[in-house]
């Protein structure tokens, strides 16, 4: 693949952000035609698609970002020089052509161009059908922005695949692709890991949980517990799932506490057979099912349990990988919990909300990443490149 010039790629996005600045009313129209064809009753989704001028400034901030960030290609990892005189330096270098399959958000038309195309790398975009309008209008910007640097319009391509031709393409790519990342629920995700014959590189699903050790600050827990689960409820990192200590200071009444907290914001509670001895007129949990489930919605578990470690086991049996976090004044005790805990993300007295790309540092992002392979977490511009070993030599063999 060639490699363009650092140059080009930021004067490239230096036009993005004025396009984007300057198509505003074509963009925000284009999304009306999307939110008025939708289904409001899927509030989480519905959330994800609206693009108004907040989320626009978002688009060119992370335009802006990418842009002011070092080009990730071509950096040395390492250099080694041989007795035999071969220097053997890694570099990194260019995945080639990413395939990226989302659901709603239409910000993520310009994160993933924004990214890939800094990365050096192709990438097809294919989005959901309900953002077609959107979509189409923000990879037109892309276009012109590319043409207006003298680049190809091919390395940012939007497919409109239908469900048939999405499974069709991924056994039995028109093109070379050298990795895919579904971003959206478990069905999706289940979806491309059936068909694809690349890797796949798996991000999205939540189920994030919060435990109440019998130290924590009660105060603070309340506060965390309100923002992770309610902030906004669209988003991987909402929490959905909170396991109290039963030696908790005031056990009983901390639980009632924490239910009129959420009930407050308007969230439904299903509680455990411990807990509903203590808040008998809530509905229990169905079934074992309900603890794997992401929610995306006005909706968490409260269980109880014993122990750190019962909290621990459970964690790393239902969750999703993603994030966890534990509300204790015992700095041992949490750090136990983040290194046992399996998942992308653990906080200690804070918020699951944190995980993003922008919050953590990193910038804008491709995904949060549930994989261990190759990286877990925000991927970011850095994520976004493989690595080449280039070996100098003067006529040396094996023997």
């Amino acid at each position: 693949m060639k490699l363009i010039q650092t140059e080009v790629k930021n004067n490239t996005l230096k036009s993005m952000m004025k396009i984007l600045d300057r198509d505003r009313d074509k963009i925000i129209n284009a999304n009306k035609k999307d939110l008025d064809s939708f289904d409001k009753s899927d509030r989480a989704m519905y959330d994800r698609l609206i693009v108004d001028d907040k989320k626009i400034d978002g688009m060119i901030q992370a335009v802006k970002e990418v842009m002011e960030q070092d080009d990730p290609v071509g950096k040395i990892k390492s250099t080694v020089n041989l007795e035999n005189g071969l220097e053997i330096t890694n570099r990194t270098a260019p995945f080639g052509t990413i395939m990226i399959i989302y659901e709603s958000r239409p910000d993520v038309t310009i994160e993933a161009a924004v990214l890939a195309f800094k990365a050096n790398s192709k990438i097809l975009l294919k989005g959901g059908k309900e953002a077609k309008n959107s979509n189409l209008v923000l990879v037109d910007c892309w276009h012109e922005a590319l043409k207006e640097n003298g680049l190809s319009t091919d390395w940012i391509h939007l497919l409109t695949f239908n469900r048939q031709e999405t499974q069709e393409f991924l056994k039995n790519p028109t093109e070379r692709l050298d990795l895919i990342v579904p971003r959206g629920g478990e069905r999706l995700i289940a979806f491309v890991k059936e068909h694809a014959e690349c890797p796949v590189l798996v991000s999205g699903r939540g189920n994030n949980f919060l435990y109440v050790a019998e130290d924590a600050d009660w105060d603070k827990t309340l506060n965390v517990v309100v923002n992770a689960k309610t902030h906004k409820i669209s988003a991987c990192n909402a929490l959905d799932k909170i396991l109290v200590n039963k030696n908790l200071p005031d056990y009983e009444n901390r639980l009632k506490e924490l239910r009129k907290a959420l009930e407050d914001n308007k969230v439904e509670i299903l509680v455990d057979d411990n807990v509903h001895n203590v808040l008998g007129d809530l509905s229990t949990i169905p079934n074992e099912d309900t603890w794997y489930e992401e929610f995306l919605a006005l909706k968490s578990c409260i269980g109880a349990v014993s122990s750190l470690n019962e909290a621990i086991d459970k964690i790393n049996k239902y969750s999703g990988g993603h994030s966890a976090t534990i509300m204790t004044s015992d700095k041992n005790d949490a750090l136990n919990f983040m290194e046992q805990i399996d998942g992308a993300a653990v906080y200690h007295n804070a918020s699951t909300r944190f995980t993003d790309g922008g919050q953590m540092g990193v910038g804008a992002e491709l995904a949060i990443s549930t994989d261990k392979l190759h990286h877990r977490g925000p991927l970011g511009l850095e994520q976004l490149v493989t690595n080449k070993y280039y070996v100098f030599g003067d006529g040396q063999i094996r023997e």
